[in-house]
């Protein structure tokens, strides 16, 4: 029942962008009419495309290209019609103003002509933002922290559809010359289900640290299997912090690692973070806390002594205009912030992406965290 309510919502959100798109720019480009026929055509086509990509999504039988294919029309309509948004404001004030006719009539044009240059372009830049990750090397003052550490942060790969084997291998290798102490995975790293996530997950058996590879569950994990997931990623060598801590470094001169469960454990009912758990014994120590959401901050007391959180979950909005969006849902968005006298939290941008294999304003990432 919930997927039924989620496509419903789903397919009236875009349905109305797609009639805004279609009566607010095209219907009112000062184009030839064979033009803006085919840029209906276009349109609807990509439409069709998103009531696809959910099928697509969960069913991963397609080929690479066509999941390509019916991936990309979900932001290129989000893109669309935030420019047809701009291409409304601006005609209002065109008309507004004292120029002649002909006048008028030329600056229509070229903002008719712009738009959708800006429409075409906008779509190509964030395509091609998303081939590409972005190494984010961030210096961490730590409280108590005897000798230096470095932590290499993964967040959000997404395993499904495009991230695939191959961007895992990729993924490790890049991670592997960094040489850090410690690698971190902090949540959403398998969206579909696990059979058919195995042959990439077992790429991440390959990475290399000082002192292991750690991983917390998203809320992704909580859709596909969340036990069969956390076996799975323990089978291969991979610690998965559940509301415990594990001691990093050299006696009496490391920190304590601490991992929590998703928050969305208190919508499913199980699985539920416990601050508690993850912290005991760490008193008197640095300590890093691994949680997902951003907004699990505001869930931990000072008297928790968490010097630093790392998490990701936003993917730092992915798309502009969607940071101010999901601003409104979690306090942080990405980078560094001091979140009070006592704790810091680094919000990854995510090192995959979700949906349209598209960014724009946030690219994916890689952080080298250096603690000192």
């Amino acid at each position: 029942m919930s997927f039924i309510i989620f496509f419903s919502i789903f397919v009236f959100v875009f349905a109305l962008q797609t009639y805004i798109i279609k009566a607010r720019l095209i219907n009112k480009l000062d184009f030839k009419p064979k033009t803006k026929k085919y840029l209906s055509t276009f349109l609807y086509i990509t439409f069709f495309g998103v009531l696809l990509y959910p099928v697509a999504r969960y069913n991963p039988v397609f080929p690479n290209w066509l999941y390509f294919l019916l991936s990309l029309p979900i932001g290129v309509i989000f893109l669309t019609f935030m420019i047809t948004i701009f291409h409304e404001i601006i005609s209002f004030g065109l008309k507004k103003t004292n120029f002649k006719a002909n006048r008028r009539d030329f600056f229509k044009k070229s903002l008719d002509l712009g738009a959708v240059s800006v429409v075409v372009a906008t779509n190509a830049k964030a395509m091609d933002n998303a081939k590409s990750i972005e190494l984010e090397t961030v210096d961490v003052k730590i409280n108590k922290l005897k000798i230096p550490y470095t932590i290499v942060q993964l967040s959000d790969v997404h395993i499904g559809g495009l991230i695939d084997q191959k961007f895992i291998s990729d993924l490790v290798t890049r991670v592997n010359t960094l040489n850090a102490d410690v690698v971190v995975i902090t949540g959403d790293l398998v969206d579909t289900k696990l059979e058919y996530a195995q042959d990439a997950l077992d790429e991440l058996a390959k990475l290399q640290s000082t002192y292991g590879t750690y991983f917390i569950v998203g809320n992704h994990e909580y859709f596909h299997g969340v036990q069969s997931i956390i076996d799975y990623v323990s089978f291969l060598g991979i610690k998965v912090l559940e509301n415990e801590n594990v001691y990093i470094g050299k006696p009496n001169e490391g920190f304590f690692l601490c991992g929590v469960y998703d928050r969305f454990g208190y919508r499913y009912g199980d699985y539920i973070p416990d601050i508690k758990s993850a912290t005991k014994n760490t008193n008197n120590y640095p300590t890093v806390l691994l949680a997902h959401q951003p907004k699990y901050i505001e869930d931990i007391e000072t008297t928790e002594g968490i010097d630093l959180v790392l998490s990701g979950h936003t993917h730092g909005g992915q798309i502009i205009p969607f940071n101010f969006l999901v601003k409104l849902q979690q306090p942080y968005v990405k980078g560094l912030h001091q979140h009070n006298d006592t704790t810091q939290i680094y919000v990854n941008k995510g090192t995959g992406f979700w949906g349209p294999p598209m960014r724009l304003g946030a690219s994916s990432e890689i952080t080298l965290l250096k603690l000192s």
